[in-house]
């Protein structure tokens, strides 16, 4: 027996935060299962969605029977630190994005009791492909294909949706009984089949390349928010004073500083978005640096634990230059949510939640260009 396609599709949402996969998938997906053991991110996700299907447990805690009925649709965003620029490198070594493995062990229970769903997705960040030299990504993948999928990644960075510099890979995992051959190039085609993920597949994929496949996907629309449209009007941070500013301007490098120079030369407002990041001088001295950049895109935005301080931003208008903290209504915009989205007072547990999800927008686009046409995938035996 396997998951059946119902009127409205089906999905659980596993590391689900506040609900961000939710939030895309909207009325036309019916959740059934949302797990996260955070405290405070399943009091957002009870706030948004209401608390029907959500256990707040740890992942290894979760009941299998919650996994063993017809569901089309396994989300999962399992915890990214071991695998980012800001960890340690441990990989699915390390004790959080260690959880995978944790994870995956439901899925294949429920798998092998006759649950299979139509599709995994499985989101993390850009790291996982190139950590322990693609190792662990070749894991996943085996991993998934072993339960009897085919298996396939895109590496799509919400700047094509959201004026966020957000790289994310994104796996899509479809029951090989399903005949998708007309969601699937025959060679990488797509912008979102990126040098990382060719590379991965030639040179350590290698035997693993059958289960393999390279999804149809179309780019993005060109109608993405521009950062000033996001910019809250009555923000909640405080502006810096001008000694503050002074001092973000005298811990920048030359780079920056020249980017502040350009900035005030265009005669029109400009608006920057600025970190703090340790730097080594070549030295053996560590010193925090503030870059900032006037693209028109945020940073990526992070956890407060995330290795980096929280995103500032700059707003240049010929020689007056002003500063302040990102605010909670501008955290929320850049991850894709609307106005009204219910998140903690705190400050740090918003960026916390807004740090941790994935970008509304993508999840959207997956679904409307591929999980929609998956589900009404026919079965090769049918088929035949």
């Amino acid at each position: 027996m396997v998951a059946s396609r119902s009127s409205t599709p089906t999905y659980a949402e596993f590391f689900c935060g506040g609900g961000m996969v939710h939030a895309a998938l909207g009325h036309a997906w019916d959740c059934v299962l949302a797990n996260d053991n955070d405290p405070m991110k399943c009091a957002v996700f009870r706030e948004n969605w209401g608390g029907a299907g959500l256990f707040e447990q740890d992942i290894a805690n979760l009941p299998d029977a919650a996994l063993q009925r017809p569901i089309d649709l396994f989300w999962a965003s399992s915890p990214c630190q071991d695998f980012s620029l800001a960890g340690k490198g441990l990989g699915l070594a390390g004790s959080r994005s260690g959880v995978f493995q944790t994870w995956a062990d439901k899925v294949r229970i429920a798998v092998e009791a006759g649950f299979a769903p139509r599709i995994i997705a499985f989101e993390n960040v850009s790291g996982l492909v190139t950590r322990n030299r693609g190792a662990d990504f070749k894991h996943v993948v085996k991993t998934l294909a072993a339960m009897g999928y085919v298996v396939g990644g895109l590496e799509i960075d919400a700047r094509h949706f959201l004026p966020q510099s957000r790289p994310r890979i994104f796996v899509i995992a479809v029951r090989k009984d399903l005949d998708v051959s007309h969601l699937v190039s025959r060679t990488p085609d797509s912008g979102f089949h990126t040098t990382k993920l060719r590379r991965f597949v030639d040179e350590t994929l290698k035997s693993g390349k059958r289960d393999w496949v390279w999804w149809k996907l179309p780019p993005a629309g060109s109608n993405r928010a521009p950062l000033s449209i996001l910019i809250d009007e009555k923000p909640d941070t405080k502006w810096l004073t001008k000694p503050e500013v002074n001092r973000l301007l005298k811990m920048m490098s030359p780079p920056s500083l020249e980017r502040v120079a350009e900035a005030k030369s265009k005669g029109a407002p400009m608006i920057g978005t600025l970190y703090k990041r340790g730097r080594p001088d070549g030295k053996g001295a560590v010193h925090q640096r503030a870059e900032v950049r006037f693209d028109g895109i945020a940073g990526c935005l992070r956890t407060p634990a995330g290795g980096s301080s929280r995103q500032t931003l700059m707003f240049v208008d010929g020689d007056q230059i002003k500063a302040r903290l990102l605010s909670r209504l501008e955290a929320i915009r850049l991850m894709g949510l609307p106005d009204d989205f219910i998140m903690p007072e705190r400050y740090n547990q918003v960026y916390k939640v807004a740090g941790d999800g994935v970008a509304v927008p993508i999840v959207a686009h997956l679904d409307q260009h591929l999980f929609q046409a998956i589900l009404l995938a026919k079965s090769k035996q049918a088929a035949a």
